[in-house]
């Protein structure tokens, strides 16, 4: 070794030995110091303030009307991460209770009903978000009365390539082709049971809540036929246990051939065979009931196709219809580059095509078949415009994915303010509309419609039958004789003469 190198070390190794007398003598000092009265009491006055902060901000986090929600950390996240890193964490936060809650008591005046049930409000979630059953407890502490989980599928699935999700935040929309990424019926289903107490469940809903709902939306696999309906009805099958509601979705438009299942054809053995499978099952261990089924919608069909939809649907025993899913069109105005991407365009952008289809879809049914508005809703005011449309209840996911936790609580509180100017509860404009614009003399659904409609077949029958009998008795007018026409007294007297 030379000198050199002996030299440098020798200095480091002085000034390591320095640098820890130093440091001792520092510490020394500073356990001094913290020894003194006064140092104790700034440490726990410290501690007592970092307390009282972190306490102050954790009630301020956890509450959804928190402003920092819709204007710090969503668009921090929207900054951070692409649109389906984004999706996927703010599903792990609900998941895992780190996401706020709803702590407000819904006013009176938002109570909704739905087959005979009343809901606490009509602000839901639509299918898409919570692809797995994840977050159902977190989504319900944001306040919806509607989750809704899903699509699931029986066989796990990847879903189509990436990046397939895309925000247009200029257009306030989103663009999604996932195309049914799920990790299918058995994984969901364990999801749902590990929900249940350990002790047996008795609840009025599946949801375990009070006034609030809890949805299946039903899909099929990529791999099955196009033209099959077995995928919907093991999906019946398996979660009907443990769902209120189940949605056969057959408007995906990311799913090839999905939406040739809303031919009528197709619809009818679809519809036949769904609720052939529901009405099959036993009654839910937790509810005692059997779950309702709602057929699901794209909003990109034709008047004639709504309205051939609507009398398979009256001549079936589904009991609802959701309006709408996302759209193929894209409208003129949006801005965004990347609005020419394939898959289902969402958010304000298709709130006129949704809402069309579900007017158009209204005066075709009759008021005992709910519909729910689904579609770019962004604000109350939107909400009350498919209220006023028909519709029972609505749901939302642009929306909520665009401002966070807070949206239902904000569009809840903007919808009471809608109302208080209408002067009416959120039922009576329900009701007042269903009742003014739904199909008028309609039969309801299921075996009553067979009944009144094999009545009508036997009244038609007796109708011809006594067309025949007026006919008949017609033609034997036409032979019969005259009044002092006697040749049928010559025909008997020449009769007579031969015998």
């Amino acid at each position: 070794m030379t000198l050199l190198h002996r030299g440098t070390l020798r200095l480091a190794a002085q000034r390591s030995g320095k640098w820890r007398a130093a440091s001792q003598t520092l510490r020394s000092a500073s356990t001094k110091a913290s020894s003194t009265p006064g140092a104790t009491l700034r440490t726990v006055a410290y501690a007592g303030v970092f307390a009282v902060s972190a306490g102050l901000f954790s009630i301020y986090y956890f509450d959804s009307r928190s402003a920092i929600h819709r204007y710090v950390l969503t668009p921090v996240l929207r900054n951070v991460c692409d649109a389906e890193a984004g999706h996927k964490l703010a599903v792990k936060a609900l998941k895992y209770g780190l996401a706020a809650k709803d702590r407000v008591e819904d006013d009176p005046i938002l109570r909704g009903e739905i087959w005979g049930q009343e809901v606490n409000n009509p602000v839901g979630v639509a299918a898409g978000f919570d692809k797995d059953g994840e977050a159902i407890d977190g989504l319900f502490d944001l306040g919806f009365s509607w989750v809704e989980i899903g699509s699931v599928t029986p066989k796990p699935q990847p879903g189509n390539p990436k990046p397939r999700v895309f925000r247009l935040e200029e257009d306030q929309a989103i663009i999604n082709r996932y195309g049914f990424p799920s990790q299918g019926h058995s994984y969901v289903l364990s999801r749902l049971q590990e929900r249940l107490p350990p002790y047996e469940p008795q609840a009025e809903q599946a949801s375990l809540r009070k006034g609030d709902i809890l949805a299946v939306n039903l899909g099929k696999n990529k791999e099955s036929p196009a033209d099959s309906i077995d995928d919907f009805v093991k999906g019946v099958n398996t979660f009907g246990p443990y769902s209120d509601v189940l949605v056969i979705n057959v408007s995906s438009p990311n799913t090839p051939g999905l939406r040739g299942l809303q031919n009528r054809d197709s619809l009818e053995e679809l519809l036949q065979g769904v609720t052939k499978a529901r009405d099959a099952l036993a009654p839910s261990p937790i509810t005692s009931k059997r779950p309702k089924l709602l057929l699901k919608l794209a909003p990109d069909l034709n008047e004639s196709q709504l309205v051939e939809i609507a009398e398979v649907i009256r001549q079936s025993k589904i009991d609802g219809v959701i309006v709408s899913n996302t759209t193929i069109q894209r409208p003129k105005h949006l801005i965004n580059a990347s609005k020419q991407e394939a898959g289902g365009l969402s958010g304000p952008p298709v709130k006129p095509y949704s809402l069309l289809a579900l007017k158009t879809l209204r005066e075709q049914l009759p008021a005992s078949i709910p519909l729910i508005g689904c579609g770019g809703i962004w604000t109350g005011k939107d909400a009350l415009d498919f209220a006023k449309a028909g519709a029972s209840l609505v749901q939302l996911y642009t929306s909520f994915g665009y401002d966070g936790v807070g949206t239902p609580r904000r569009i809840k509180d903007e919808l009471v303010e809608e109302l208080k100017k209408e002067g009416k509860t959120w039922n009576q404009i329900v009701t007042e509309s269903v009742d003014k614009l739904s199909l008028k003399g309609s039969p309801p659904t299921g075996e009553i419609q067979k009944g009144e409609a094999a009545v009508g077949q036997l009244v038609a029958e007796a109708e011809h039958l006594k067309g025949l009998l007026d006919k008949l008795g017609d033609e034997i007018e036409k032979k019969a004789p005259l009044p002092g026409d006697h040749s049928i007294e010559q025909g008997e007297v020449q009769a007579s003469n031969i015998s």
